[in-house]
């Protein structure tokens, strides 16, 4: 007979943290940035130095945060985190630094967002730890050079192109997290699933993970889901065929397609004939902005090769096709949905 399984319909800020690794060694995944990161933590302990600086760069939902959050754990100091969208002005940005611990982490996060007056603050505080501060105005102003106790700068960021060469360049470790495998989010699925207290049948794991569009915030956003309609619809235990009913109660395919993305290619096809056509059209067609389209919904279908961009606009590649149930050749026919 099989134990009974307790399980939680409700997600909680502390249940979110507690489906983060505490640890870089227990990272599943982006095996050589682990291995780089732990030596640079084990040589600043074993030399009892400061950390060196570290940028994170990637798209979202691949573990910036929890990085920057497993890093002082490891290395068993203090961490202050900020945004850099909220850092407008310098003195925003001072008592981040006054307040840093010697050896302590100071993680910003979208750190492309800082304003350049405020990034340009940082670079004496990163190099040689002081600020300068100006005093007064005009005739009667001074400078007082504040020296800033050693720590650790862990920048974040999803636009690394957006970063200046200065700032890029002040950073000593340069991480790029990549999107991670079916088999790394099968492990993370089955992971968290037990921190969850659900009961993950391994065939449902992978479907979850396939799903997932190699992104382990998705991924986790997917098994909660699951995890609610089980608990709602059934006894409560994950099956392949229970997986198969929840997410596509979402809409979302077995490639992990949503709705606005097969929305999105739908209107290329039917309305364009497959393409190419400008991104702005499609966007004024679907009654969406053009930054929608673009960092939503593009980058997946592109990397998938479901979409490309030509010179002349966007365009459904066969595969597209294939995913949509038609054939390039097949002319549209305004009265016939594409999908049921």
């Amino acid at each position: 007979m099989r134990e009974p399984v307790l399980h939680s319909t409700v997600s909680t800020p502390d249940e979110d943290r507690a489906l983060r690794p505490q640890h870089v060694r227990d990272m599943v995944g982006q095996l050589d940035v682990c291995a780089r990161l732990a030596i640079a933590v084990d040589s600043a302990r074993k030399r009892g130095d400061t950390l060196g600086h570290i940028l994170f760069d990637g798209p979202p939902g691949l573990g910036k945060t929890t990085f920057a959050t497993c890093i002082p754990r490891d290395l068993g100091v203090a961490c202050q985190i900020a945004s850099g969208a909220v850092l407008q002005a310098p003195k925003d940005l001072l008592p981040y630094l006054t307040n840093a611990e010697k050896d302590s982490v100071l993680f910003i996060d979208e750190i492309h967002r800082l304003p350049k007056g405020v990034e340009e603050f940082l670079y004496p505080a990163m190099e040689d730890f002081r600020v300068d501060i100006l005093l007064g105005e005009g005739v009667n102003a001074r400078t007082i050079n504040m020296q800033l106790r050693p720590f650790t700068l862990i920048g974040a960021t999803t636009r690394a192109g957006l970063l200046s060469a200065p700032l890029r360049d002040r950073f000593h470790m340069r991480e790029h997290l990549d999107f991670y495998t079916v088999a790394e989010l099968t492990e993370i699925v089955v992971r968290n699933a037990r921190k969850l207290q659900v009961e993950v049948a391994a065939d449902a794991a992978g479907e979850i993970a396939t799903r997932s569009r190699g992104t382990p915030r998705l991924a986790n956003n997917r098994l909660r889901w699951v995890r609610d309609y089980v608990t709602s619809k059934a006894d409560g235990r994950v099956t392949l065929g229970l997986t198969h009913a929840a997410l596509d109660m979402q809409g979302i395919d077995s490639m992990g397609l949503d709705g606005q993305d097969r929305k999105y290619m739908e209107t290329i096809v039917r309305i364009f004939h497959g393409g190419p056509v400008g991104v702005e059209a499609v966007a004024h067609t679907m009654n969406l902005a053009v930054d929608t389209l673009v960092d939503e919904v593009e980058p997946y279908l592109l990397r998938q090769g479901l979409v490309i961009r030509t010179p002349r606009g966007r365009k459904v590649t066969a595969a597209g096709y294939t995913h949509l149930g038609v054939t390039p050749h097949e002319p549209p026919d305004p009265q016939r949905p594409l999908f049921s």
